[in-house]
């Protein structure tokens, strides 16, 4: 929105004017490896579901507007009261509605950066004031002492488990000093964390600190970023106030129709995730074995989510290369703070990641000679 016309400038409201929209940097390419998105195909039998459910939806009533179907089936799995469970068009929507439930002017919205930049563009929307307490520039581990100082004056708290795109688990106990400290809400986005190690969700919390929420979404493991699925679990005094702020009928009859087959075929996916993450250790190691002895010194990160982040010299360059020479589009970080020369690579099918591994080796014997 940099470039509005000095008629849209007038119109439209000051704090928008000069802002920017969420750019995927998309490129059409052979294998794209750009937006942690589940590659694989659906497990058997699923797609069949999904599709006899979608037949059978009528496409000429509005849908439940609070998807209470979905609800119920989610909080059977997870273990809470349909009241705890708010579905939205995606976890995007979610993240809006928080912003404008709970921030606005004169309110703040504490961070963990790097992170998911949506955060803050939210929180510019609805001129929610953005403070943040950076990652540790080497490890990227949170500087929970500092957060948790500074969430005694934030009106919001968002930290991300597994964190995107550095990969790495929020600590619990963290998660409870900040819910703690902070006078307002506390949520943690864990919308990769079926691929996280098991015990590491914060969902047991809910029960002893009421300003939490979490959030979690259909689009990474149960591969259907495409329907547009999140959903948010918390206090029912919370999630009336997320009824409350949400578009009416924001999640239409095909989305609820799609998740809930897929919800309830959510044991068909467990092999899937856990071959991705097999293909994440088994991509980690490569990329490492593959950046050591380079003139500039490269590293991969340990990850609990579908991604890797990757300091490769050049990466800018490198990702050209990818896509124009490979066909392969991966993610450059190199322009946020803190992550000069960063990739962050979806983890693929196996086929997918040989082929990564194979670009790379090539680009990086270049670099080396």
């Amino acid at each position: 929105m940099a470039q509005l016309s000095p008629t849209m400038r007038a119109l439209v409201q000051p704090h928008l004017v000069d802002i920017e929209p969420y750019d995927p940097n998309f490129t059409p390419t052979r294998i794209n490896l750009s937006a942690n998105e589940n590659t694989y195909p659906l497990p058997d039998g699923v797609r069949a579901a999904i599709d006899a459910a979608l037949a059978a939806t009528p496409l000429n009533r509005y849908p439940d507007p609070l998807s209470n179907e979905l609800r119920d089936e989610l909080a059977s799995w997870l273990g809470v009261e349909r009241a705890q469970v708010c579905v939205g068009n995606g976890g995007d929507e979610l993240l809006f509605n928080i912003m404008l439930a709970f921030g606005g002017r004169g309110r703040t919205l504490l961070t963990c950066p790097p992170d998911f930049s949506e955060y803050a563009f939210f929180a510019s929307l609805v001129e929610t004031g953005a403070t943040s307490v950076p990652r540790d520039p080497v490890t990227f581990a949170p500087q929970v002492d500092e957060l948790v100082q500074a969430a005694a004056t934030a009106n919001l708290v968002i930290v991300t488990s597994p964190n995107n795109p550095t990969g790495d688990l929020f600590p619990l106990d963290a998660v409870e000093r900040l819910c703690a400290a902070c006078p307002g809400i506390v949520l943690v986005d864990e919308a990769y964390g079926e691929f996280a190690r098991e015990g590491s969700s914060a969902l047991p919390l809910l029960a002893r600190h009421s300003n939490l929420v979490i959030l979690k979404t259909l689009s990474k493991a149960f591969g259907s970023a495409g329907i547009r699925c999140g959903y948010v679990v918390a206090a029912p005094e919370v999630i009336e106030v997320f009824s409350a702020v949400r578009q009416i009928y924001s999640v239409n009859v095909l989305t609820q129709a799609a998740a809930l087959a897929a919800v309830r075929a959510r044991a068909a996916y467990k092999p899937v995730v856990e071959q991705i993450c097999s293909e994440r250790e088994r991509l980690h190691a490569a990329l490492s074995e593959l950046l050591v002895g380079l003139p500039q010194p490269g590293r991969v990160w340990p990850s609990q989510g579908n991604f890797l982040l990757a300091r490769i010299p050049q990466a800018s360059r490198v990702r050209e290369r990818l896509r124009d020479e490979y066909s392969i589009l991966v993610r450059d970080f190199s322009y946020a703070p803190g992550l000069a020369d960063c990739l962050r690579i979806t983890v693929g099918t196996p086929t997918e990641n040989d082929a990564v591994i194979a670009a790379l080796t090539e680009l990086v014997k270049e670099q080396a000679s």
